[in-house]
């Protein structure tokens, strides 16, 4: 019982000794390095001969030759046909359809392999600016048969949707199914352009 008859230390406080906790050095951020000309004069000069030297290249860069272009694409170019290249000419539209039709025709290979992840990647590039390419056509073709282009250019479209979706599944049978019905439509679409 004397243990807890003394209340007195069990009341008080036990002193704490405080350890000294090491300071942290915070970074101090790096001053700001600004290259500084003597007057604002030089930099408004500097910046519009910077200005002018970009526009310059850049128009040089897309007004090239025509072949240049045509031999540019592919899935390697597809960024900067999609961005920073203005539409095609319909003479350029004609060409890069009937390109497409040869590369349609040369993918037999990756559908018998199975390469499915290749071929969606393949049609979805194809489907990204043929449509526009078709409308751009489209005044290459004589007015009697403008009805009949639009109407197959429409089956391409529908054929290669299909074909985007059993590739998708995967199911074999369909796939080359549409594959097929795909070829057989952009070939009826070329025989409206003109040679």
């Amino acid at each position: 019982m004397s243990n807890f008859t003394n209340t007195t230390t069990l009341l008080h406080p036990k002193p704490t000794t405080t350890t000294p906790q090491p300071q942290r050095h915070q970074p101090r951020p790096l001053p700001a390095t600004r290259a500084s000309f003597p007057g604002d004069r030089n930099q408004s000069h500097r910046r519009d001969f910077l200005t002018k030297f970009l526009a310059t290249s850049i128009a040089l860069g897309l007004n090239s030759a025509p072949i240049a272009l045509a031999e540019s694409w592919g899935t390697r170019s597809f960024l900067r046909e999609k961005f920073l290249e203005p539409g095609l000419s319909p003479e350029d539209a004609v060409l890069r359809i009937r390109q497409t039709a040869e590369g349609l025709h040369s993918i037999r290979d990756m559908l018998e392999a199975m390469s499915w992840r290749y071929i969606l990647f393949y049609i979805r590039l194809k489907q990204s600016y043929l449509s526009q390419d078709m409308k751009n056509a489209l005044s290459m073709v004589p007015e009697t048969r403008q009805q009949a282009y639009v109407d197959a250019a429409n089956e391409l479209v529908d054929n290669m949707a299909e074909f985007d979706y059993y590739i998708r599944t995967p199911k074999v049978y369909e796939s080359y199914l549409y594959y097929e019905k795909t070829l057989k439509s952009i070939d009826a679409l070329v025989e409206f352009l003109p040679a």
